[in-house]
């Protein structure tokens, strides 16, 4: 019998698939990612075995995915769409590398997972896994199997005895990991309704947040977000008390219709307080220390950057020479940018570096002004000369 691994949530999908694939001659192990979901892990576990899993892997890979996968997107500005900060795009790339890890390890001849035809992951894991071991074959039951349905599949599980409480109704899908969550399906497919308060996890109602805004004081060395209102952090702890402290201020929520890579739009809403404050802190002190030329060509490196990640390219040969790039701009990327939070909103209001390119007595218009502004009339002809007919 040939071995396949799977991608194992603990959800009905996965659920039902170790049993449809056992059903088809596979001896099926499963691996599980813990990426900060805070789930119970062992009780997953248990409900693989229970379901007929020969063995199950549980991985702790929370401190690969915030040094190897978080921090060069932050690094780089990635955010695709202009909003979407990309939280499960960056875990499924490091899924796919333990699925391929414990396939070779177990010497199996397939791996597989529980998405959908219609989504991006299934691109992401399985381009991810042809790039690291093209010869592995990989089975996406939830494309080809004979169910239609939720439903089908909940009367699969009831007949098969599968593990899984398939009464609780769950009105969303719901992805979540340390950088943030993503929320999709239910009522949020009508495009005319506001989400529900009921559909945000870690997110204050911006109104019902506190009526006095939250200063807060983010520390970069090198583009490596180290310190809070002057306390070292470590890289997770740091990105759990921004989540704490945002979410509590209504900060990090996104309603998105996006271009799904597949070719259709799909709305999708996030939450991501700690990503969120990042990525504006880190954007205002590059803001500080890069030079026009240099701040102005990164943009356009951030937007290509932010696809390779959202079309599973994260191991692609355009994303390895894209790092290089980034991290020739970080050099400088060290001090500290102040955030005023208030009822959604996350506004710089304070910017100090040793690297800071602002100069004030070029700047400003007060009696501490250097600026020979005599140049700028010859400035202004040659500027202009090659436009003028």
């Amino acid at each position: 019998m040939k071995k396949v691994v799977l991608a194992y949530s603990g959800g009905l999908d996965t659920s039902c698939a170790i049993k449809w694939l056992k059903a088809r001659g596979y001896r099926v192990i499963c691996f599980i990612a813990d990426l900060g979901q805070g789930e119970d892990f062992k009780a997953i576990e248990k409900r693989a075995l229970a379901g007929g899993a020969e063995k199950v892997y549980i991985k702790d890979l929370q401190d690969e995915f915030l040094k190897d996968f978080i921090l060069p997107a932050l690094k780089a500005g990635a955010v695709y769409e202009g909003k979407y900060l990309l939280a499960t795009a960056l875990g499924r790339p490091l899924i796919a590398k333990y699925l391929v890890d414990i396939a070779h390890k177990e010497k199996a001849q397939a791996v597989a997972h529980g998405c959908t035809g219609k989504g991006n992951d299934q691109v992401r894991l399985e381009v991810t896994i042809g790039i690291l071991d093209p010869d592995l074959e990989i089975i996406a039951p939830v494309r080809i199997w004979e169910f239609k349905s939720r439903e089908e599949e909940i009367e699969y599980a009831i007949s098969c005895k599968i593990p899984i409480d398939v009464t609780k109704k769950k009105p969303y899908s719901i992805d979540r990991n340390l950088w943030g969550i993503s929320i999709e399906a239910g009522i949020l497919e009508n495009l005319q309704q506001e989400p529900p308060e009921d559909a945000y996890l870690i997110t204050k109602d911006p109104k019902l947040a506190p009526n006095s805004p939250k200063y807060i004081e983010v520390y970069f060395e090198k583009g490596v977000p180290k310190k809070i209102n002057g306390k070292t952090y470590s890289l997770k702890s740091l990105i759990g008390l921004l989540n704490k402290i945002g979410g509590q201020c209504g900060v990090g929520r996104t309603d998105l219709v996006e271009n799904r890579l597949v070719g259709i739009k799909s709305r999708e809403i996030y939450e991501a307080p700690a990503a969120t404050i990042l990525h504006i802190a880190h954007k205002e002190l590059e803001n500080l220390v890069l030079d026009r030329e240099l701040a102005h060509f990164k943009e356009g490196i951030a937007l290509k950057y932010s696809e390779m990640i959202y079309y599973g390219l994260w191991y692609s040969a355009l994303k390895e020479a894209l790092d290089g790039f980034v991290a020739s701009t970080q050099k400088q990327v060290t001090g500290a940018i102040k955030l005023k939070l208030f009822k959604g909103s996350a506004i710089p209001v304070a910017r100090k570096s040793p690297y800071g390119l602002y100069k004030k007595e070029l700047s400003t218009y007060g009696k501490e002004d250097k600026f020979n502004q005599k140049l700028a009339e010859g400035f202004i002809r040659i500027w202009g000369m090659p436009y003028q007919k």
